[in-house]
């Protein structure tokens, strides 16, 4: 299908939903992204100064144009919108895409959580059928359920901390594993230089943002890693469990008693919500699959997480809840946002 016409019908499709369609700024702050993803993530973008010296840039994410957008506009209440353009990422791989053509689609600033997500399933779904007649395999997991067991495990709070925000980079997490399993964080030299830098931060602005966090935030975590036992004796059997969870997968019908049982293995009591499946059985013939591993791509993602598959194992549109985004982008208040984007680079064949 053409690239024009295929897009033609996914934005029909949207629409047909109740969404509105809007435009996004292709050129966004710079600071807008370093200080939500840190001064890493610069070597990813395509930015300059503007004539006034600012540093702006070529929007790498349309989730978070969008998202922006909603807080400049002072938007307040529910709102279903969806929208089409290029993000620009610089990449690695030779054989990734510089342009990224999307089109995505998002409810923010509800807080009926199961419904949205669920909403935002079907629509991904209906969209895609519109363009896809083979049978459609969906992935869904939860980041909330992961962070739910890490609070349970016996854990310092510099682990739980740690393995919450480094759990979508997949590699860095397993490596974390292997060191909580052989307690080779346990340094006192590093101790010492974590008290020093400690007590020269709290003579800083404590609203000052680095690395996407205020100054009063990191503090707070420099005082939880030096309060913390030098010495932790379950490491290994910690990361055990924590291995075994992610490996839990299976027909989304199945997920809860798999899920109970596991928990009830290890004595962990959970509340096992149904927010956690917004689908609780097969979707006509698409099979759907409940996996504890799936979601560990973009880093804003908080809870449901979603991606759909065709038989050739292409991702056709992936997808997820960002309850913390507009807080990390500056809003005072939490507001929750959930949403998808199709891929159109996919589709080029």
């Amino acid at each position: 299908m053409k690239s024009k016409k295929l897009s033609e019908n996914i934005l029909k499709a949207v629409k047909s939903r109740g969404y509105k369609y809007i435009e996004l700024d292709a050129v966004i702050d710079a600071d807008q992204i370093i200080q939500r993803s840190g001064e890493n993530f610069r070597q990813y973008m395509f930015s300059f100064q503007d004539h006034n010296g600012k540093e702006m840039c070529l929007r790498p994410d349309l989730t978070i144009a969008s998202c922006l957008r909603y807080l400049k506009n002072k938007t307040k209440g529910k709102e279903k919108v969806f929208y089409s353009g290029q993000a620009f990422r610089k990449v690695k791989d030779q054989k990734g895409k510089i342009i990224r053509n999307q089109v995505g689609y998002e409810i923010i600033g509800s807080k009926s959580i199961k419904q949205d997500d669920y909403e935002i399933i079907q629509t991904s779904l209906k969209t895609i059928q519109k363009i896809k007649k083979s049978r459609l395999k969906i992935e869904i997991g939860n980041i909330k359920l992961f962070n739910l067991l890490l609070n349970k495990l016996k854990l310092p709070k510099r682990w739980k901390l740690r393995l919450s925000r480094h759990f979508w980079r997949e590699k860095y997490f397993e490596s974390l594993l292997k060191r909580l399993e052989t307690n080779s964080d346990i340094d006192p030299l590093a101790v010492a230089v974590d008290k020093k830098r400690y007590i020269k931060m709290k003579l800083e602005n404590q609203n000052q943002m680095i690395a996407g966090r205020k100054v009063s935030e990191i503090l707070n975590r420099f005082n939880n890693k030096i309060k913390d036992p030098r010495k932790f004796e379950e490491g290994k059997k910690t990361s055990s469990i924590i291995r075994e969870y992610l490996k839990i997968s299976c027909p989304i019908n199945k997920a809860r008693k798999k899920l109970d049982n596991f928990f009830s293995k290890h004595n962990i009591k959970i509340n096992i919500k149904d927010e956690f499946f917004p689908i609780k059985g097969n979707l006509g013939k698409n099979k759907i699959i409940f996996s504890t591993n799936y979601g560990r791509e973009l880093e804003y993602y908080t809870g449901m997480v979603f991606n759909i598959k065709d038989h050739s194992s292409a991702n056709l549109i992936q997808g997820g809840r960002y309850d913390n985004l507009l807080s990390n982008l500056g809003s005072k208040r939490k507001i929750p946002a959930v949403g998808a984007a199709i891929n159109l680079n996919s589709y080029a064949n």
